[in-house]
């Protein structure tokens, strides 16, 4: 479980395919604190800890998170927002965050205003996935490579989202642009309303 709450944008070092594993290896700051086995959300994706070497680890992405996300699309030097387990004795600062990306969205634009930036996100949108929860709504909360976010201009198929200097800098939203494949998790208490009004 997570928050949103990104602790920095780590930098992709080493990249191997395996049969349709892909396995990443990444350098970040907490490198040192880290245990075998343990879950870590990258762009929003929950992966364990496979190896730890110095100041690098390695996690393991299978098939399934590849075509659901856009881990499978990163370079040597991409930047990744990573997030450790969320501590159930503090405060949840961002919103409940599974780690389980629901579909990738692609950005359309981005507008600089005052210091600030606005995203615009479309995704693939239908009555089926609305269903199961794969929607929006106006001040709700999204994940959109793992950062916590408030949605506005809430559409059937896309909404914008606003960065504040220090998100923009200290995740990897400063390399998204127009054209761009994030992950994108939805609101888990908007899927579970949206299931039962189905049934």
């Amino acid at each position: 479980m997570f928050s949103g709450i990104v602790e920095e944008a780590a930098e992709v070092v080493g990249l191997r395919k395996e049969q349709e594993n892909l396995h990443i290896s990444m350098r970040c700051s907490f490198t040192n604190e880290l245990k075998i086995d343990q879950s870590i959300a990258h762009n929003g994706v929950c992966l364990t800890v496979v190896d730890i070497k110095d100041d690098v680890y390695t996690v393991t992405a299978i098939k399934e998170t590849l075509d659901k996300s856009n881990l499978g699309l990163l370079e040597i030097g991409s930047k990744v927002n990573v997030e450790r387990s969320m501590m159930m004795n503090g405060r949840l600062d961002g919103h409940i965050v599974q780690g389980h990306v629901d579909q990738t969205a692609t950005c359309v634009s981005v507008k600089e205003t005052d210091g600030s930036w606005y995203f615009t996100f479309e995704y693939e949108a239908d009555r089926e996935r609305a269903k199961q929860g794969d929607l929006t709504v106006e001040k709700g909360s999204a994940t959109i490579n793992g950062v916590s976010l408030t949605v506005c201009d809430s559409k059937l198929n896309g909404f914008s989202v606003a960065i504040i200097p220090f998100t923009y800098e200290h995740t990897n939203f400063h390399q998204v642009k127009a054209g761009s494949v994030v992950n994108l998790e939805f609101d888990i208490i908007g899927k579970y309303i949206s299931r039962l009004m189905v049934l």
